[in-house]
């Protein structure tokens, strides 16, 4: 059985329906479905309100929202609010709520790239071995003595990130001929380097001594070092890559057919497949650098508007980025109140509620997988 045919997911049907209809003034309001992607728009900035007003110190949301336009030029905001609700919100929530927002946007974008090009309704951003590899990078930082700050850098996001790219640069060369790139040898390869990657970190961890919290920490994922700088480094990947990656969109929707009739259509499927590999994986390895390995969000996002909205990567990419991102922000919020005053890494709550929508999938796609 040919292990890349085998990927092809159970909403093929759709998209075949969807390549095949006529683009008419009728139907391409349902095709560019503008207003959706306006009203996630409001529902993310509602999350981030609501992640903000709540807190082991409450803030009422419309203060929390006179707080945030005053900040804005041309806006004269009477100050009604106390200088402690100002620092809560503008030094600890605000810095936290953002990156979680982009962290969000950026794993599921990845997501939905990946379950595309590979065809594969399980994929996530960490399909490929991007999770491994930063877990490796990160490992060295903390176990070593290796200064975490030099300067007025911060060698761990660094150090994250070089490990998740450079852990995909090795599986995508093992992967790649000198004609094509084989997506089936790619995932194996990513396996592969994952498996390797993950036993060289056990071995650190368990030949050294010093305290393993700080490093299990960063590997269950959370923002409670979240900065404004935090979001400043990640915002220079996360929007051209988005925007690369809905450039890209029409053709993810044509390549979920089959590659030979994309290729017939004069679509450049290598190409394609080596700017979409970079762009997932950069986008991945920059949110995993600052927020540490939170899984689920780039599985479930996509799939959440794929049930609903259909599967025309046009509209799926952008939603997804909306949903997760909102995602991610409820999920840190409860993290950091469920417990409090005490903090649940922010991988335990997208767990909780990823893991039961994975069952799902395998349950509802199982005969598509083998």
């Amino acid at each position: 059985m040919n292990l890349q045919t085998s990927f092809i997911p159970a909403y093929s049907n759709e998209i075949t329906i969807l390549m095949t209809t006529p683009v008419t003034p009728k139907n391409q309001k349902s095709l560019l479905p503008w207003r959706r992607i306006v009203v996630w728009i409001f529902v993310s900035l509602a999350c981030c309100v609501l992640a903000a007003s709540i807190g082991s110190v409450s803030i009422h949301p419309m203060e929390t929202i006179m707080i945030t336009l005053s900040k804005f030029p041309f806006i004269n905001v009477d100050k009604t609010w106390e200088d402690s609700s100002y620092t809560i919100l503008w030094e600890i929530r605000f810095p936290r709520i953002l990156l979680a927002l982009l962290v969000g946007a950026s794993l599921s974008v990845a997501g939905a790239t990946y379950q595309g090009l590979f065809r594969n309704p399980l994929a996530d951003p960490y399909f490929i071995g991007v999770a491994s590899g930063a877990s490796l990078g990160a490992t060295l930082v903390f176990l070593t003595n290796v200064p975490i700050v030099i300067g007025n850098f911060n060698v761990l996001p660094i150090a994250a990130f070089i490990g998740g790219t450079g852990a995909v640069a090795i599986a995508y060369k093992i992967s790649s001929t000198s004609s094509n790139t084989k997506l089936a040898t790619l995932i194996l390869a990513g396996i592969a380097i994952g498996s390797f990657t993950t036993a060289v970190t056990s071995i650190l961890m368990i030949r050294t001594e010093p305290d393993l919290r700080p490093l299990l920490s960063w590997i269950m994922g959370g923002f409670i070092r979240a900065t404004w700088s935090d979001s400043l480094f990640l915002l220079p990947y996360l929007i051209p890559s988005i925007l690369l990656v809905c450039i890209y969109s029409r053709i993810l929707n044509t390549i979920q057919l089959d590659e030979e009739y994309a290729e017939s259509l004069g679509v450049n499927t290598e190409r394609t497949k080596k700017v979409l590999i970079i762009v997932s994986t950069i986008l991945t390895a920059a949110a995993v650098s600052f927020s540490g390995l939170i899984g689920f969000v780039g599985l479930v996002a996509p799939h959440v508007v794929r049930i609903l909205w259909g599967g025309d990567y046009r509209s799926l990419i952008p939603t997804a980025a909306l949903v997760g991102g909102s995602f991610l922000v409820l999920s840190d919020l409860m993290a950091r109140t469920v417990v409090s005053p005490g903090e649940l890494p922010v991988g335990i709550i997208t767990a909780l509620f990823g893991a039961p929508f994975f069952i799902f999938l395998l349950i509802k796609n199982r005969s598509n997988i083998y």
